[in-house]
Protein backbone atom coordinates (compact mmCIF):
# COMPACT_ATOMS: atom_id res chain seq x y z
CA UNK A 1 0.00 0.00 0.00
CA UNK A 2 1.65 3.32 -1.43
CA UNK A 3 1.31 6.07 1.19
CA UNK A 4 1.67 9.70 0.92
CA UNK A 5 5.08 10.88 2.16
CA UNK A 6 4.73 13.72 4.32
CA UNK A 7 7.24 16.33 5.02
CA UNK A 8 8.90 16.92 8.55
CA UNK A 9 10.13 20.40 8.94
CA UNK A 10 12.17 22.42 11.68
CA UNK A 11 10.74 25.45 13.40
CA UNK A 12 13.16 27.75 14.14
CA UNK A 13 12.24 31.45 15.30
CA UNK A 14 8.49 31.06 14.09
CA UNK A 15 9.78 30.11 10.51
CA UNK A 16 8.91 26.26 9.29
CA UNK A 17 12.18 25.60 7.67
CA UNK A 18 12.89 22.13 5.12
CA UNK A 19 16.41 20.95 5.40
CA UNK A 20 17.91 19.63 2.82
CA UNK A 21 20.22 16.88 4.59
CA UNK A 22 18.67 13.57 4.30
CA UNK A 23 17.80 11.54 7.38
CA UNK A 24 16.03 9.05 8.89
CA UNK A 25 12.64 7.07 6.85
CA UNK A 26 9.98 7.43 8.97
CA UNK A 27 7.53 4.49 8.68
CA UNK A 28 4.34 3.31 9.15
CA UNK A 29 4.92 0.08 11.19
CA UNK A 30 1.38 -1.40 10.28
CA UNK A 31 2.48 -1.70 6.34
CA UNK A 32 6.61 -0.98 6.47
CA UNK A 33 6.05 2.08 3.85
CA UNK A 34 7.74 5.04 4.42
CA UNK A 35 5.51 7.87 5.17
CA UNK A 36 8.02 10.76 5.51
CA UNK A 37 11.77 11.08 6.21
CA UNK A 38 13.18 12.82 9.45
CA UNK A 39 15.96 15.61 8.89
CA UNK A 40 19.68 14.72 9.91
CA UNK A 41 19.94 18.07 11.90
CA UNK A 42 23.10 20.06 12.44
CA UNK A 43 24.60 21.61 15.64
CA UNK A 44 24.18 24.70 13.49
CA UNK A 45 20.71 24.21 13.25
CA UNK A 46 20.62 23.44 17.38
CA UNK A 47 22.73 26.47 17.65
CA UNK A 48 20.19 28.80 15.28
CA UNK A 49 17.16 27.40 17.15
CA UNK A 50 18.64 27.68 21.39
CA UNK A 51 19.30 31.27 19.91
CA UNK A 52 15.94 32.24 18.58
CA UNK A 53 14.66 30.80 21.47
CA UNK A 54 17.23 32.83 23.71
CA UNK A 55 15.88 36.47 22.00
CA UNK A 56 12.57 35.24 23.15
CA UNK A 57 12.85 34.44 26.27
CA UNK A 58 13.39 37.92 27.92
CA UNK A 59 9.52 38.99 26.14
CA UNK A 60 8.10 35.76 27.62
CA UNK A 61 9.37 35.63 30.78
CA UNK A 62 7.79 39.35 31.41
CA UNK A 63 4.52 38.19 30.03
CA UNK A 64 2.14 37.90 32.98
CA UNK A 65 1.71 34.22 34.00
CA UNK A 66 -2.13 34.99 33.09
CA UNK A 67 -1.77 35.82 29.94
CA UNK A 68 0.82 32.93 29.20
CA UNK A 69 -1.98 30.59 30.28
CA UNK A 70 -4.56 31.94 27.84
CA UNK A 71 -2.52 30.88 25.58
CA UNK A 72 -2.73 27.94 26.63
CA UNK A 73 -6.37 27.51 27.08
CA UNK A 74 -6.44 28.62 22.92
CA UNK A 75 -4.18 25.40 23.05
CA UNK A 76 -6.43 23.27 24.87
CA UNK A 77 -9.37 23.81 22.97
CA UNK A 78 -7.27 23.67 19.56
CA UNK A 79 -6.01 20.31 20.63
CA UNK A 80 -9.58 19.07 21.58
CA UNK A 81 -10.59 20.46 18.26
CA UNK A 82 -7.88 18.58 16.38
CA UNK A 83 -7.92 15.34 18.64
CA UNK A 84 -8.85 12.89 15.79
CA UNK A 85 -6.60 14.04 13.25
CA UNK A 86 -3.58 13.61 16.17
CA UNK A 87 -4.80 10.36 16.72
CA UNK A 88 -4.78 8.98 13.70
CA UNK A 89 -0.93 10.72 12.88
CA UNK A 90 -0.43 8.82 15.78
CA UNK A 91 -1.16 5.60 15.19
CA UNK A 92 -0.17 5.87 11.63
CA UNK A 93 3.68 6.65 12.62
CA UNK A 94 3.54 4.57 15.64
CA UNK A 95 1.72 1.40 15.07
CA UNK A 96 -0.72 2.08 18.12
CA UNK A 97 -4.52 1.27 17.56
CA UNK A 98 -6.62 3.83 17.86
CA UNK A 99 -7.73 3.12 21.36
CA UNK A 100 -4.37 3.43 22.36
CA UNK A 101 -4.02 6.91 20.39
CA UNK A 102 -6.31 8.23 22.40
CA UNK A 103 -5.05 7.58 25.83
CA UNK A 104 -1.56 9.17 24.52
CA UNK A 105 -3.27 12.18 23.03
CA UNK A 106 -5.68 12.67 26.04
CA UNK A 107 -2.97 12.41 28.36
CA UNK A 108 -0.75 14.76 26.94
CA UNK A 109 -4.12 16.93 27.05
CA UNK A 110 -4.13 16.58 30.48
CA UNK A 111 -0.91 17.99 31.21
CA UNK A 112 -1.75 21.12 28.95
CA UNK A 113 -4.90 21.49 31.19
CA UNK A 114 -2.70 21.17 34.35
CA UNK A 115 -0.52 23.86 32.99
CA UNK A 116 -3.20 26.26 32.68
CA UNK A 117 -3.35 26.79 36.33
CA UNK A 118 0.52 28.37 36.21
CA UNK A 119 -1.05 31.31 38.25
CA UNK A 120 -1.70 29.86 41.15
CA UNK A 121 1.37 26.92 41.07
CA UNK A 122 3.86 29.65 40.60
CA UNK A 123 2.53 31.28 43.73
CA UNK A 124 5.31 31.72 46.49
CA UNK A 125 4.95 32.17 50.03
CA UNK A 126 5.81 35.06 52.60
CA UNK A 127 6.67 35.66 55.83
CA UNK A 128 6.30 38.90 57.85
CA UNK A 129 8.88 39.39 60.77
CA UNK A 130 11.06 37.08 60.45
CA UNK A 131 12.89 39.74 62.64
CA UNK A 132 11.95 43.01 64.14
CA UNK A 133 10.44 44.52 61.23
CA UNK A 134 11.90 42.48 58.54
CA UNK A 135 10.22 40.60 56.40
CA UNK A 136 10.65 37.30 53.80
CA UNK A 137 9.43 36.34 50.52
CA UNK A 138 10.02 33.58 48.00
CA UNK A 139 9.30 33.93 44.53
CA UNK A 140 9.60 31.46 41.53
CA UNK A 141 11.38 32.62 38.29
CA UNK A 142 11.84 30.95 34.90
CA UNK A 143 15.24 29.57 33.96
CA UNK A 144 15.60 30.53 30.30
CA UNK A 145 16.32 28.18 27.18
CA UNK A 146 14.63 24.38 28.12
CA UNK A 147 15.81 21.25 25.81
CA UNK A 148 13.22 18.20 25.38
CA UNK A 149 14.83 15.17 23.77
CA UNK A 150 11.68 12.64 23.69
CA UNK A 151 11.50 8.57 22.30
CA UNK A 152 9.21 6.98 19.75
CA UNK A 153 6.55 5.34 22.29
CA UNK A 154 4.18 8.26 23.04
CA UNK A 155 4.41 11.05 20.04
CA UNK A 156 1.96 13.11 21.53
CA UNK A 157 2.04 12.58 25.71
CA UNK A 158 5.82 12.83 26.26
CA UNK A 159 6.36 15.99 24.20
CA UNK A 160 3.10 17.34 26.32
CA UNK A 161 4.70 16.38 29.26
CA UNK A 162 7.61 18.85 28.63
CA UNK A 163 6.93 22.20 26.86
CA UNK A 164 3.37 23.06 27.98
CA UNK A 165 5.04 23.55 31.82
CA UNK A 166 8.08 24.77 30.60
CA UNK A 167 6.42 27.99 28.60
CA UNK A 168 3.18 28.37 31.49
CA UNK A 169 6.57 28.81 34.06
CA UNK A 170 8.03 31.75 31.49
CA UNK A 171 10.64 29.65 30.06
CA UNK A 172 11.22 29.26 26.21
CA UNK A 173 11.87 25.75 24.27
CA UNK A 174 13.81 23.63 22.35
CA UNK A 175 12.18 20.26 21.59
CA UNK A 176 13.96 17.86 19.81
CA UNK A 177 11.01 14.64 19.17
CA UNK A 178 12.36 11.28 18.08
CA UNK A 179 13.32 10.74 14.28
CA UNK A 180 10.98 7.89 14.35
CA UNK A 181 7.76 9.65 15.54
CA UNK A 182 8.68 13.30 14.60
CA UNK A 183 5.42 13.85 12.44
CA UNK A 184 2.52 14.21 15.60
CA UNK A 185 5.29 16.38 17.22
CA UNK A 186 5.06 18.73 14.28
CA UNK A 187 1.05 19.01 13.78
CA UNK A 188 0.96 19.90 17.48
CA UNK A 189 3.21 22.31 17.44
CA UNK A 190 1.76 24.05 14.34
CA UNK A 191 -1.61 23.94 16.51
CA UNK A 192 0.57 25.58 19.89
CA UNK A 193 1.66 28.05 17.17
CA UNK A 194 -1.95 29.25 16.08
CA UNK A 195 -2.61 29.29 19.37
CA UNK A 196 -0.85 32.63 19.48
CA UNK A 197 2.59 31.71 20.96
CA UNK A 198 5.37 34.39 20.14
CA UNK A 199 8.03 33.57 17.44
CA UNK A 200 10.77 31.89 19.10
CA UNK A 201 9.57 30.20 21.98
CA UNK A 202 9.15 27.26 21.41
CA UNK A 203 11.56 25.74 18.20
CA UNK A 204 11.85 22.19 16.74
CA UNK A 205 15.05 20.64 15.75
CA UNK A 206 15.62 17.17 14.27
CA UNK A 207 18.14 14.50 13.50
CA UNK A 208 20.40 11.97 16.00
CA UNK A 209 23.81 12.11 18.15
CA UNK A 210 25.22 15.35 16.79
CA UNK A 211 21.73 17.42 17.52
CA UNK A 212 21.72 15.63 20.81
CA UNK A 213 24.95 16.46 21.54
CA UNK A 214 24.80 20.27 20.61
CA UNK A 215 22.07 20.49 22.67
CA UNK A 216 23.71 19.18 25.75
CA UNK A 217 26.45 21.40 25.63
CA UNK A 218 25.15 24.68 23.88
CA UNK A 219 25.78 27.31 26.76
CA UNK A 220 22.54 29.15 26.93
CA UNK A 221 20.41 26.42 27.33
CA UNK A 222 19.54 25.86 30.98
CA UNK A 223 17.44 22.80 31.95
CA UNK A 224 17.26 19.48 29.78
CA UNK A 225 14.01 17.05 29.95
CA UNK A 226 14.29 13.44 28.99
CA UNK A 227 12.73 9.79 28.34
CA UNK A 228 14.51 7.15 26.76
CA UNK A 229 16.42 4.12 27.72
CA UNK A 230 18.37 3.66 30.44
CA UNK A 231 21.89 4.22 29.17
CA UNK A 232 20.87 6.72 27.08
CA UNK A 233 19.05 8.61 30.05
CA UNK A 234 22.69 8.23 32.35
CA UNK A 235 24.64 9.73 29.07
CA UNK A 236 22.08 12.56 28.69
CA UNK A 237 22.28 12.96 32.81
CA UNK A 238 25.97 12.60 33.04
CA UNK A 239 27.18 15.05 30.63
CA UNK A 240 24.28 17.62 30.91
CA UNK A 241 25.17 17.97 34.22
CA UNK A 242 28.18 18.65 33.09
CA UNK A 243 27.64 21.44 31.16
CA UNK A 244 25.93 23.39 34.09
CA UNK A 245 22.22 22.00 33.25
CA UNK A 246 19.75 21.24 35.21
CA UNK A 247 18.71 17.15 33.99
CA UNK A 248 15.53 15.04 34.54
CA UNK A 249 16.44 11.94 32.39
CA UNK A 250 13.86 9.30 32.72
CA UNK A 251 14.94 5.81 31.48
CA UNK A 252 13.59 2.15 31.39
CA UNK A 253 12.17 -0.03 33.14
CA UNK A 254 11.93 -3.86 34.39
CA UNK A 255 8.06 -3.83 36.30
CA UNK A 256 6.81 -6.50 38.31
CA UNK A 257 3.35 -7.59 38.87
CA UNK A 258 2.30 -9.68 41.55
CA UNK A 259 -0.44 -12.62 41.38
CA UNK A 260 -1.24 -13.34 44.74
CA UNK A 261 -3.20 -17.31 44.81
CA UNK A 262 -6.49 -14.52 46.35
CA UNK A 263 -6.73 -12.28 43.44
CA UNK A 264 -9.68 -12.25 41.20
CA UNK A 265 -9.09 -14.20 38.03
CA UNK A 266 -10.55 -11.99 35.55
CA UNK A 267 -9.63 -8.36 36.79
CA UNK A 268 -5.75 -9.47 37.54
CA UNK A 269 -5.85 -11.10 33.47
CA UNK A 270 -7.20 -8.00 32.25
CA UNK A 271 -5.00 -6.17 34.14
CA UNK A 272 -1.90 -7.88 33.57
CA UNK A 273 -3.04 -8.01 29.80
CA UNK A 274 -3.19 -4.38 29.17
CA UNK A 275 -0.06 -4.24 31.22
CA UNK A 276 1.95 -6.40 29.28
CA UNK A 277 0.67 -6.00 25.97
CA UNK A 278 -0.69 -2.90 25.57
CA UNK A 279 1.40 -0.39 23.12
CA UNK A 280 2.71 -3.78 22.25
CA UNK A 281 4.87 -3.38 24.90
CA UNK A 282 6.57 -0.55 24.09
CA UNK A 283 6.24 1.66 27.08
CA UNK A 284 8.33 1.84 30.35
CA UNK A 285 5.52 1.65 32.34
CA UNK A 286 4.89 -1.89 31.20
CA UNK A 287 4.33 -5.27 33.65
CA UNK A 288 6.80 -7.01 31.88
CA UNK A 289 7.49 -9.62 34.57
CA UNK A 290 4.27 -11.41 36.08
CA UNK A 291 5.67 -12.83 39.93
CA UNK A 292 3.07 -15.83 40.53
CA UNK A 293 2.60 -16.27 43.92
CA UNK A 294 1.61 -20.30 45.37
CA UNK A 295 -1.33 -21.22 44.08
CA UNK A 296 -2.16 -18.01 41.75
CA UNK A 297 0.24 -20.85 39.43
CA UNK A 298 -3.14 -22.99 39.09
CA UNK A 299 -5.82 -20.36 39.76
CA UNK A 300 -4.59 -17.07 37.24
CA UNK A 301 -2.18 -18.69 35.02
CA UNK A 302 -4.12 -20.45 33.02
CA UNK A 303 -6.13 -18.28 32.38
CA UNK A 304 -3.71 -15.47 31.43
CA UNK A 305 -1.60 -18.20 29.08
CA UNK A 306 -5.50 -18.59 27.39
CA UNK A 307 -6.11 -14.53 26.78
CA UNK A 308 -2.47 -14.24 25.68
CA UNK A 309 -3.16 -16.68 22.70
CA UNK A 310 -6.20 -14.77 21.92
CA UNK A 311 -4.82 -11.73 21.56
CA UNK A 312 -5.50 -10.21 17.76
CA UNK A 313 -2.59 -8.45 16.51
CA UNK A 314 -2.48 -7.05 13.20
CA UNK A 315 -2.49 -3.18 11.50
CA UNK A 316 -3.69 -0.64 12.85
CA UNK A 317 -4.35 2.11 10.34
CA UNK A 318 -7.41 0.51 9.07
CA UNK A 319 -10.82 -0.99 10.45
CA UNK A 320 -11.96 -3.20 12.62
CA UNK A 321 -9.06 -2.54 15.00
CA UNK A 322 -6.94 -5.74 16.47
CA UNK A 323 -6.02 -5.66 19.82
CA UNK A 324 -2.21 -4.81 19.16
CA UNK A 325 -0.42 -2.97 16.73
CA UNK A 326 3.27 -3.71 15.27
CA UNK A 327 6.90 -2.63 16.82
CA UNK A 328 8.08 0.47 15.46
CA UNK A 329 10.49 -0.71 13.22
CA UNK A 330 11.82 -3.93 11.47
CA UNK A 331 15.45 -3.78 13.46
CA UNK A 332 13.64 -3.65 16.53
CA UNK A 333 10.86 -6.30 16.10
CA UNK A 334 14.27 -8.60 15.24
CA UNK A 335 15.71 -7.60 18.39
CA UNK A 336 12.60 -8.71 20.39
CA UNK A 337 12.47 -11.96 18.47
CA UNK A 338 16.24 -12.42 19.38
CA UNK A 339 15.67 -12.17 22.92
CA UNK A 340 12.71 -14.42 22.79
CA UNK A 341 15.44 -16.76 21.31
CA UNK A 342 17.90 -16.24 23.63
CA UNK A 343 15.36 -17.07 26.64
CA UNK A 344 14.27 -20.28 24.99
CA UNK A 345 17.75 -21.08 24.80
CA UNK A 346 18.36 -20.36 29.02
CA UNK A 347 15.33 -22.72 29.57
CA UNK A 348 12.22 -20.63 29.72
CA UNK A 349 9.13 -22.51 28.48
CA UNK A 350 7.03 -20.47 25.80
CA UNK A 351 2.81 -21.17 26.89
CA UNK A 352 1.91 -18.58 24.42
CA UNK A 353 4.50 -17.80 21.16
CA UNK A 354 3.43 -14.72 18.68
CA UNK A 355 6.79 -15.23 17.04
CA UNK A 356 5.71 -17.17 14.08
CA UNK A 357 3.21 -14.47 13.23
CA UNK A 358 2.03 -13.86 9.83
CA UNK A 359 -0.78 -11.22 8.25
CA UNK A 360 -1.86 -11.49 4.91
CA UNK A 361 -3.25 -8.62 4.48
CA UNK A 362 -0.22 -6.49 5.45
CA UNK A 363 2.56 -8.69 5.16
CA UNK A 364 5.70 -6.17 5.38
CA UNK A 365 4.60 -4.59 8.72
CA UNK A 366 6.21 -5.19 11.91
CA UNK A 367 4.46 -7.78 13.88
CA UNK A 368 5.31 -9.91 16.25
CA UNK A 369 1.93 -11.72 18.24
CA UNK A 370 1.85 -11.55 21.91
CA UNK A 371 4.49 -14.30 23.51
CA UNK A 372 4.79 -15.49 27.55
CA UNK A 373 7.68 -16.91 28.54
CA UNK A 374 7.24 -18.95 31.59
CA UNK A 375 10.08 -20.20 34.24
CA UNK A 376 12.52 -17.43 33.73
CA UNK A 377 14.96 -17.07 36.04
CA UNK A 378 16.68 -13.92 37.31
CA UNK A 379 20.29 -14.63 35.57
CA UNK A 380 18.59 -14.79 31.96
CA UNK A 381 18.86 -12.18 29.44
CA UNK A 382 15.56 -11.96 29.08
CA UNK A 383 15.33 -11.19 32.82
CA UNK A 384 18.10 -8.34 32.84
CA UNK A 385 17.77 -6.70 29.48
CA UNK A 386 14.08 -4.41 28.97
CA UNK A 387 12.73 -6.21 25.94
CA UNK A 388 10.23 -3.38 25.48
CA UNK A 389 7.93 -5.48 23.36
CA UNK A 390 4.96 -7.96 23.52
CA UNK A 391 6.73 -10.52 25.83
CA UNK A 392 5.38 -11.24 29.31
CA UNK A 393 8.21 -12.79 31.68
CA UNK A 394 6.47 -14.74 34.00
CA UNK A 395 8.45 -16.13 37.19
CA UNK A 396 7.09 -18.28 40.31
CA UNK A 397 7.39 -17.39 44.18
CA UNK A 398 6.26 -19.31 47.28
CA UNK A 399 4.96 -16.36 49.45
CA UNK A 400 4.37 -12.35 49.28
CA UNK A 401 7.78 -12.17 51.19
CA UNK A 402 9.76 -14.12 48.41
CA UNK A 403 8.45 -11.89 45.37
CA UNK A 404 9.06 -8.74 47.05
CA UNK A 405 13.05 -10.10 47.91
CA UNK A 406 12.69 -10.90 44.14
CA UNK A 407 11.12 -7.86 42.58
CA UNK A 408 13.73 -5.52 44.85
CA UNK A 409 17.11 -7.20 43.82
CA UNK A 410 15.79 -5.33 40.05
CA UNK A 411 18.01 -2.32 39.09
CA UNK A 412 15.37 -0.22 37.99
CA UNK A 413 12.63 1.36 39.48
CA UNK A 414 9.70 3.09 37.80
CA UNK A 415 6.68 0.64 38.80
CA UNK A 416 5.29 -2.41 40.57
CA UNK A 417 1.72 -4.05 40.53
CA UNK A 418 -0.31 -6.38 43.46
CA UNK A 419 -3.16 -7.99 42.36
CA UNK A 420 -5.12 -9.28 45.69
CA UNK A 421 -8.21 -9.04 47.54
CA UNK A 422 -6.17 -9.09 50.83
CA UNK A 423 -5.49 -5.06 52.65
CA UNK A 424 -2.87 -6.52 54.43
CA UNK A 425 -0.59 -7.76 51.53
CA UNK A 426 -1.27 -4.92 49.87
CA UNK A 427 -0.24 -2.76 52.58
CA UNK A 428 3.03 -4.84 52.66
CA UNK A 429 3.45 -4.86 49.00
CA UNK A 430 3.00 -0.68 48.81
CA UNK A 431 5.40 -0.46 51.70
CA UNK A 432 8.47 -2.61 50.76
CA UNK A 433 8.61 -2.71 47.16
CA UNK A 434 11.29 -0.53 45.98
CA UNK A 435 9.92 1.92 43.14
CA UNK A 436 8.86 5.00 42.72
CA UNK A 437 5.13 3.99 41.08
CA UNK A 438 3.26 1.55 42.55
CA UNK A 439 -0.40 -0.14 41.50
CA UNK A 440 -3.19 -2.12 43.62
CA UNK A 441 -4.84 -3.59 41.39
CA UNK A 442 -3.89 -1.55 38.75
CA UNK A 443 -1.74 -3.29 35.99
CA UNK A 444 0.07 0.31 34.94
CA UNK A 445 0.41 2.60 37.50
CA UNK A 446 1.60 5.61 35.63
CA UNK A 447 0.75 8.85 37.77
CA UNK A 448 -1.72 11.27 36.36
CA UNK A 449 -0.15 15.13 35.38
CA UNK A 450 -0.89 16.26 38.96
CA UNK A 451 1.46 14.13 40.38
CA UNK A 452 5.37 12.67 39.53
CA UNK A 453 5.86 10.68 37.05
CA UNK A 454 8.09 8.99 40.05
CA UNK A 455 10.71 6.99 38.64
CA UNK A 456 13.99 5.70 41.29
CA UNK A 457 16.96 4.34 40.90
CA UNK A 458 18.27 3.69 37.52
CA UNK A 459 14.68 4.36 35.65
CA UNK A 460 15.19 8.09 36.85
CA UNK A 461 18.36 10.80 37.16
CA UNK A 462 17.97 13.63 38.51
CA UNK A 463 16.36 15.19 41.47
CA UNK A 464 13.04 16.96 40.36
CA UNK A 465 9.95 14.51 37.96
CA UNK A 466 8.38 15.20 35.44
CA UNK A 467 4.49 16.30 35.76
CA UNK A 468 2.69 17.89 38.77
CA UNK A 469 4.44 20.16 41.64
CA UNK A 470 8.02 18.65 40.49
CA UNK A 471 7.59 19.70 36.72
CA UNK A 472 6.83 23.29 37.63
CA UNK A 473 10.02 23.11 40.84
CA UNK A 474 12.16 21.69 37.75
CA UNK A 475 11.38 24.94 35.35
CA UNK A 476 11.64 27.31 37.67
CA UNK A 477 14.40 28.88 40.40
CA UNK A 478 13.51 30.52 43.64
CA UNK A 479 14.37 34.06 44.80
CA UNK A 480 14.34 35.13 48.05
CA UNK A 481 13.82 38.27 49.09
CA UNK A 482 14.60 39.52 53.14
CA UNK A 483 13.45 43.35 53.35
CA UNK A 484 13.47 46.07 55.84
CA UNK A 485 12.06 49.68 55.70
CA UNK A 486 13.23 52.47 57.59
CA UNK A 487 11.08 55.99 58.60
CA UNK A 488 12.23 58.61 57.02
CA UNK A 489 15.36 60.06 58.52
CA UNK A 490 15.62 56.78 61.22
CA UNK A 491 19.28 56.01 61.79
CA UNK A 492 20.39 58.92 59.44
CA UNK A 493 23.84 59.34 61.01
CA UNK A 494 24.20 62.58 58.83
CA UNK A 495 21.71 64.63 60.59
CA UNK A 496 22.55 64.22 64.43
Amino acid sequence: MSQMIEPCPLFVGGEWLQPKLAGTPVHNPSTGDVISECPAGTAAEVNAAVEAAAAAFPGWMETPPVERARVLFKFKMLLDENFDELVRSNTREHGKTLVESRGDVKRGIEMVEFACGVPSLLMGEVLENVARGIDCEAIRQPLGVCVGITPFNFPAMVPLWMYPVAIACGNTFVLKPSEKVPLTAVKIVKLLEKAGLPKGVINIVHGGREVVDALLTHPKVKAISFVGSTPIAKYIYEVGTKHGKRVQSNGGAKNFVLLMPDADVENSTRGVIEAAFGCAGERCMAGSTAVVVGAAEKTILPTLVEATRRIKVGPTDRDPQPDMGAVITRQHRDRVLQLIDSGVKEGAKVPADGRGVKISESPNGFFIGATILDHVQLGMTVAKEEIFGPVLNVMHMEDLDAAIELANKSPFGNGASIFTRNGKAAREFKHRINCGMVGINIGVPASMAWFPFNGWNDSFFGDLHMQGKEGVQFFTQQKVTTSRWFSYGEGDIWHK
